[in-house]
């Protein structure tokens, strides 16, 4: 009852009395955010030393974040409680009915706890494992101004799901992805302060000015690679497998229920990517602490993994060494390590995440009765419809699996901007934002679309 009590005290974001926000309103507040999230990544941490953070650019990609700034923590406190409570629920070691309001409630209180309690505890950990390093005397001040960083952050994403479009966490991923391409696509300014064609598209323009072949294609094959893996991508979000289903009460009306190729979607890749980072973050920070590698790996100083497991299952550009004439065979060989950890640990992620995610064959059925539809030609039992499921989820759980660590892996060998993964991430994350922005402008203008709708 005391733990009921606390959930229910929690500091949250109002929401909103009407039953359903215009279409303007989740605009503006979308917006809002969006622009805010930009001026909290570009104020910096005061009281910090001045070091190499380029350790953490990967991981920043993945976090949504810019290390260095107010919100060096980025999403990690809210997506790490989510994968805990997921993993919790899917073991069945908490029984929360989320079917319910107050089960609903309790849940995603639940949930803010534990973002609270990791916003904490990160902040504590980059601090004082050095990650982040302090200026003596302003250790607690720097990680004090994380947890506040942490703690915006958290509330933000509870404004996007109530008052904008989707969730405060896609929103934030995809606009640090959206801005690092555009600075790896067009900045100007070098890393010493001095205007120079650092930009894909202005070091084509200055290799070709000057007749650099070499500069040319360096700049050049990783913006091909980036726009084959956006339409690879699109094209595979394309592919499904529908499922021909009837209503009981409505004789001759029936629905197709589509199942996607990527049927976990881009959540495993995000794992694996998150795995093989974390594994980089935890190598560099323990080789900082203790002064001297470990099998995790070792760092160069610019935080690029040079032996160990980091090495093996972390990527090196095959391309740009091709083309700079620095290609050795122990890269090819890494880039094996890193193609397989990546296949294989997608599918055992996408399997993992089906499973525990109500995504499962049993679970599918029993959604699909209790919502009064069966398939036609076949008896009304779950049984039978969890094992003709069972004939398309599978098999589509391994090959998008496969498929979506192959297409992550093979763009980050070929140098893909900002990463294969990151790419991913985006389009489908744009993908899902479009149709959540054309669904809710459809129904503002027809307001009889709602049904159809679920709105």
């Amino acid at each position: 009852m005391a733990l009921r009590d606390l959930l229910h005290n929690l500091p949250e974001v109002r929401a909103p009395t009407e039953k359903k926000v215009s279409f303007n309103v989740k605009l503006k507040w979308t917006l809002t955010i969006l622009v805010g999230y930009f001026i909290l990544a570009n104020i910096p941490l005061f009281g910090i030393s001045e070091g190499s953070l380029a350790q953490f650019e990967y991981l920043a990609i993945l976090l949504g974040t810019s290390f260095g700034s107010i919100i060096s923590l980025g999403i990690g406190p809210i997506v790490m409680s989510s994968i805990i409570l997921q993993l919790l629920s899917g073991a069945q070691i908490i029984n929360i009915d989320t079917s319910t309001s107050e089960g609903k409630k309790f849940f995603q209180g639940l949930q803010k706890v534990l973002a609270f309690a990791f916003v904490i505890f990160e902040s504590m950990v980059y601090v004082l494992m050095k990650g982040i390093a302090a200026e003596p005397g302003f250790t607690g001040l720097v990680i004090l101004q994380m947890c506040v960083g942490g703690f915006l952050i958290i509330f933000m994403d509870e404004v996007v799901q109530k008052w904008g479009f989707g969730s405060g966490v896609s929103l934030f991923i995809a606009a640090g992805i959206g801005w690092r391409l555009f600075s790896q696509l067009f900045q100007f300014i070098g890393p010493t302060g001095v205007i120079e064609p650092v930009g894909k598209v202005l070091a084509i323009v200055a290799s070709v000015i000057i007749g650099d072949g070499t500069g040319v294609a360096q700049a050049l094959f990783p913006i091909l690679t980036t726009v084959a893996l956006f339409l690879g991508v699109i094209f595979a979000q394309s592919l499904k497998v529908e499922i021909p289903l009837a209503f009981d009460r409505i004789r001759g009306h029936s629905v197709k229920w589509p199942l996607q190729f990527f049927y976990a979607g881009v959540i495993p890749v995000i794992l694996v990517s998150a795995l093989v980072a974390n594994l980089q973050l935890f190598g560099s920070l323990l080789q900082n602490w203790m002064g001297s590698p470990t099998f995790l790996g070792g760092f160069s100083e610019g935080g690029q993994a040079v032996s160990g497991i980091a090495f093996w299952i972390g990527s090196t550009p095959i391309l740009e060494t091709i083309i700079t004439g620095s290609f050795r065979w122990i890269y090819a060989a890494q880039a094996v390590g890193h193609i397989l950890f990546y296949a294989i640990f997608s599918v055992l992620f996408a399997f993992f995440w089906v499973g525990t995610s109500g995504m499962d064959a049993r679970s599918q059925a029993k959604k699909i009765i209790s919502s009064g539809m069966s398939m036609p030609g076949f008896r009304k039992d779950e049984r039978v419809l969890e094992s003709i499921l069972k004939r398309y989820i599978g098999p589509l759980t391994i090959m998008g699996g496969v498929a979506i660590g192959l297409l992550a892996s093979v763009a980050d060998l070929l140098g893909a901007l900002v990463g294969g993964t990151a790419i991913l991430l985006a389009v489908m994350i744009l993908y899902q934002l479009y149709q959540n922005i054309a669904q809710q402008h459809a129904v503002d203008m027809n307001p009889a679309l709602k049904g159809f709708f679920g709105a």
